[in-house]
């Protein structure tokens, strides 16, 4: 059985992924490739296609539903590695439900999780 975020992407292809600028900053230490992100506002950038009417993050490989990865996904923005798919820590996610319905998707449900390990799960950030 496979991470079920690997055949979704919905959550990529749906909310604007903005975060502080600093992560996309290498002098600063940051690891998101600036040229994959746009200004926001003063103290943040977004990812270039999220901010649109119908977003769709530039990094996003995917067929919504059928198969997904993101392209920078050691690199990704913080509050990306923040939304937990629903049922991968045992509890539903509103953000993650909230996406897949808006393409059309089933929510998750516990069984979804039926034999992925805990290896395979999305680790949360450190710091």
């Amino acid at each position: 059985m496979q991470h079920p975020c690997l055949t979704c992407g919905a959550c990529c292809a749906f909310f604007r992924v903005s975060f502080h600028w600093s992560e996309a900053d290498p002098g600063m230490g940051g690891h998101v490739p600036i040229e994959l992100t746009e200004p926001l506002r003063t103290h943040e950038r977004v990812m270039r296609g999220t901010s649109q009417s119908q977003p769709r993050c530039i990094a996003l490989d995917a067929d919504i539903g059928r198969y997904s990865r993101c392209t920078i996904h050691d690199r990704r923005p913080s509050v990306c590695a923040l939304v937990p798919a629903s049922w991968e820590f045992g509890e539903a996610s509103p953000q993650c439900d909230k996406a897949r319905l808006g393409h059309g998707l089933p929510v998750l449900t516990p069984e979804d999780w039926t034999g992925v390990s805990e290896d395979e799960k999305n680790p949360l950030p450190e710091g």
